[in-house]
């Protein structure tokens, strides 16, 4: 195995965000797998993963099997950074899974990108992971307990819970890598929607609540799995099916095989239809930008206002605005102008121009706001810094009145499953009633949409959908010590330094 970091190091920032001081949910990660003879897989898996490169953007990595070897190319970085001509064509194989990084269990550093690697007595296994797992104190000491058993000591940092499911994978010398993955998946808590490989087989499976979507597509020369429907699309391949939850699949010459590892009980993401997937994506059933649109018609039936435009604080908040204008019969215009060449600041900026805020990647249109009594139309409020910006500048342009609706309810909880929120304690949510909201960040009025309305929406029963960072009511058991959040795997083994962490907000 050849294991390569590119010649360009990244800097790792998120700059998606319109303020940097205020991050927004940040997005899961995005994974990719294909089996086909024939084809350049490591293109196939590049223009895949730039499809879900939303997903995240703090690094990105290839996996490759011509198989006899897994050769592994990764870096920080957005895909297109990460990658080029010449590295994609040294990447020659049938087999490749591919994987877009934002981290929620360890660090944004180059030794946690992904996809990880170990070797086993069978061959090597290579993983990329979208979720996050909840037991991993339990599973870094079964970790410890195989490597007594087998006597092999991990020379790997294991500071992220995808390290050590690769690690438990290759831990079964007298055991396939099919039936290592049936022995230790069970015992896997929280989300993943998992792609892994060794030389020969491409493996693909999600957790029994299917938090995390993963679709199965086919090619005329193999098949693939991504976690949204667009990269399918985008390398060619036909959609099939999700991969169920508590399904495990091995795709090889002797074609795609199918089993279960635990009963199904799903409680998919509703952020998923919010925010996180692109808004052509399709989970259980249900179109993700008609259900961002439902939201706003909803929105606008739950909280009218009388106004003569409906604007969106782009781009996600454009459906959620669409919608609110087709039903309140408020017409529907463009307010700013979106920079879309500031997608990476690698300068920072002078405190003159930090002031401006969100100035370097919107500008109001004067012309349209001018005189206007405004609907702004947003997903969600974290902390409140970037919606405060954007009714700034609204009302420097002449904006008489800005009423801000959001197309999903207050966000008062943290999420233990893929998604990485501001800490409880920052959630705007948490600290103010939604007048309080209202006045500290310059809005006329405010309203967002009930619960039930945004379940609604989605078009699934209430009961198959995971809601816990709007009601609190986590669908998989959460012990005390994941109150630690995404460093859990690098804090101190000190009592007293344990405790300092679990007394944090």
């Amino acid at each position: 195995m050849i294991h390569l970091s590119g010649s360009r190091p990244g800097d790792g920032r998120l700059t998606h965000e319109l303020d940097p001081q205020d991050t927004g949910p940040q997005d899961a990660c995005g994974v990719f797998g294909v089996w086909a003879p024939g084809e350049e897989v490591a293109k196939l898996a590049y223009f895949g993963l730039y499809a879900l490169q939303h997903r995240g953007q703090e690094s990105a990595g290839i996996a490759v099997s011509n198989g006899k070897q897994i050769l592994v190319y990764k870096d920080m970085g957005l895909v297109s950074q990460v990658f080029d001509e010449a590295t994609l064509q040294s990447l020659q194989g049938y087999l490749a899974i591919g994987h877009a990084r934002y981290s929620t269990t360890g660090s944004s550093v180059w030794e946690n990108a992904q996809p990880t690697f170990r070797a086993t007595a069978h061959g090597a296994v290579a993983l990329g992971h979208n979720g996050n797992l909840t037991n991993t104190g339990e599973l870094a000491r079964l970790a410890a307990e195989r490597r007594a058993v087998t006597g092999v000591t991990d020379k790997h940092a294991m500071t992220s819970d995808t390290g050590l499911m690769t690690e438990l994978l290759a831990s079964y010398p007298d055991r396939s890598l099919e039936d290592a993955a049936v022995e230790v998946l069970p015992q896997l808590r929280g989300a993943f929607s998992l792609v892994w490989m060794d030389e020969t087989t491409l493996y693909a499976a999600r957790d029994p609540q299917g938090v995390r979507p993963l679709m199965l597509g086919r090619m005329d020369r193999g098949w693939v799995v991504a976690s949204e429907q667009a990269a399918l699309d985008t390398v060619g391949a036909g959609f099939i099916r999700e991969i169920e939850p508590g399904e495990l699949i091995a795709v090889d010459e002797n074609g795609l095989r199918s089993r279960r590892f635990a009963e199904p009980r799903p409680k998919g993401c509703v952020f998923e239809y919010v925010y996180l997937a692109r808004p052509d994506a399709t989970i259980s059933g249900q179109n993700v930008h008609a259900a961002r649109v439902e939201m706003g018609r909803t929105l606008a039936r739950e909280a009218p206002v009388e106004a003569d435009l409906v604007i969106a604080t782009p781009e996600s908040g454009t459906p959620a605005a669409i919608g609110f204008a087709e039903e309140s019969g408020i017409p529907f215009g463009q307010g700013f102008v979106k920079n879309a060449y500031v997608g990476r600041t690698f300068i920072q900026p002078s405190q003159t121009l930090r002031q401006l805020g969100v100035r370097l990647k919107l500008n109001p249109l004067r012309e349209v706001i001018e005189g206007k009594r405004l609907v702004v139309v947003d997903d969600s409020i974290v902390r409140g810094n970037t919606q405060r910006a954007v009714l700034k500048m609204l009302r420097e342009a002449g904006a008489t009145e800005v009423h801000l609706r959001i197309s999903s309810p207050p966000v008062k909880w943290p999420c233990f499953y893929g998604i990485d929120f501001a800490t409880r304690a920052e959630l705007i949510a948490n600290g103010l009633n939604t007048d309080e909201i209202a006045k500290s960040i310059g809005a006329d009025s405010l309203a967002y949409i009930t619960l039930d309305g945004m379940t609604a929406a989605t078009g699934q029963p209430a009961d198959r959908l995971c809601r816990a960072c709007f009601d609190g009511v986590y669908p998989i058991e959460l012990p005390e010590e994941e109150l630690l959040g995404k460093h859990l795997l690098e804090i101190s083994v000190d009592p007293l330094a344990r405790t300092d962490a679990l007394s944090r907000p």
